[in-house]
């Protein structure tokens, strides 16, 4: 009857033993954030709670094509107590971007530690962190994903583009700096040629810098342009949407039209004549011509506009062709989908992309107020889209 109980009561000893000279160990993945979009930074803290004397350590933290992650801050090692007994406390910032919706495993992370066990020798131990999940919304819109806690745009010129000076080069340059995000998820560079224009690219300057804030990303664009025909034109615009992450809402970036030309077009750019008495005839038949030319050239762009504008007038009495999608999904409270077919409403209205704030933070904010009814929200957003419209 003793050797019945004997031999589990050896093993017990023999584990609680081992356990003793290892050390509690504890490791977690640690984050407060809720209702991250697609892109969106989520930072985590890697937490381990060690009654050990760590001389070494590695972290195996997994990759997978769900996210991409980096470090943003050094390891932290110090001393607490925790529940009365002092403990090695480790920790490691780690900034994880969603690059899908839906839910997002991530982990387990293992740690592992060498220590000095407690007969003076070095011994290995190997430390798991459960794995934890993101609930990973989809990115507001049909865009491209970047988010943001702030992006800022800077556009330089090297001389005023409509008054450029004959052969005269206008050097552009484009810099977006993004607080929050790395650098392969700023925009791609615009395309900005056209017919009446030269233009010479310089290779695209793209990085993340590392700073106390976390990570910083930068993308720099520059444009060699010159006037091909001297024609004066308007080198088109674009904008860059993007997520601010700390009002939960979409903003758009523009880079704004320009004016492009040398100044005085018409004029006789080159030595006055003074014995040709019949260099003024032909200049101002130049000039003349010029006039004609840009004059129908006018009138050509504008004819598109005007036909697209005839259009947008003839939508306001037609039912729209989103109509049953924004009904459907309202009903349904599937706010993703409510969102996606008054975007492509608004759209076909002809109108930018507004007034989704009330619906955004229901989608996006941490912690959403109460009390969202889809199907007043969809009333009051039709009557909004009818009035600007109008």
């Amino acid at each position: 009857m003793v050797s019945r109980f004997l031999l589990p009561l050896i093993l017990w000893l023999a584990l609680t033993g081992l356990a003793g000279a290892q050390g509690d160990t504890k490791l977690r993945i640690l984050h407060d954030h809720g209702n991250p979009v697609v892109s969106e930074m989520v930072e985590l803290t890697i937490r381990g709670e060690y009654d050990l004397t760590v001389s070494l350590e590695e972290m195996i933290f997994p990759n997978s094509p769900d996210y991409d992650w980096i470090q943003i801050a050094r390891d932290d090692w110090h001393k607490e107590r925790v529940n009365g007994r002092l403990l090695q406390i480790f920790e490691r910032k780690v900034a994880v971007f969603p690059s899908r919706d839906g839910p997002v495993r991530i982990g387990p992370v293992t740690h592992r530690l060498t220590y000095v066990s407690g007969d003076g020798k070095r011994a290995v131990a190997e430390v798991t962190a459960p794995a934890v999940t993101l609930n990973v919304k989809p990115f507001p819109g049909e865009y491209r994903p970047l988010s943001a806690r702030k992006l800022v745009l800077t556009d330089e010129l090297s001389a005023s583009p409509g008054q450029l000076k004959q052969n005269e080069v206008l050097t552009r340059r484009v810099t977006i700096e993004a607080e929050g995000t790395l650098a392969h998820y700023l925009p791609p560079r615009p395309d900005l040629r056209q017919p009446w224009m030269i233009s010479f690219t310089a290779p695209e300057q793209r990085e993340t810098v590392m700073t106390d804030q976390g990570p910083l990303a930068r993308v720099v664009w520059e444009w060699q342009l010159r006037p091909h025909t001297g024609e004066p034109a308007i080198l088109p615009g674009t904008g860059f949407p993007w997520f601010d992450t700390a009002n939960r809402r979409i903003e758009i970036a523009p880079l704004d039209p320009i004016p492009f030309g040398f100044a005085g077009f018409g004029s006789n750019f080159g030595a006055v004549d003074e014995a040709g008495a019949g260099n003024g005839v032909i200049s101002a038949a130049v000039l003349l011509a010029s006039f004609l030319g840009g004059l129908l050239l006018l009138l050509w762009r504008r004819a598109p506009m005007q036909r697209r504008l005839l259009l947008m007038r003839l939508r306001r009495h037609l039912p729209s062709p989103h109509a049953r999608g924004m009904r459907e999904a309202a009903r349904r409270n599937d706010l993703a989908s409510l969102r996606a077919a008054a975007e492509r409403h608004l759209h076909w209205l002809g109108l930018p992309a507004r007034g989704f704030s009330e619906l955004d933070r229901q989608l996006y904010a941490a912690s959403p107020p109460p009390g969202f009814d889809p199907l007043a929200w969809l009333a009051a957003f039709r009557k909004m889209a009818r009035s600007r419209h109008e």
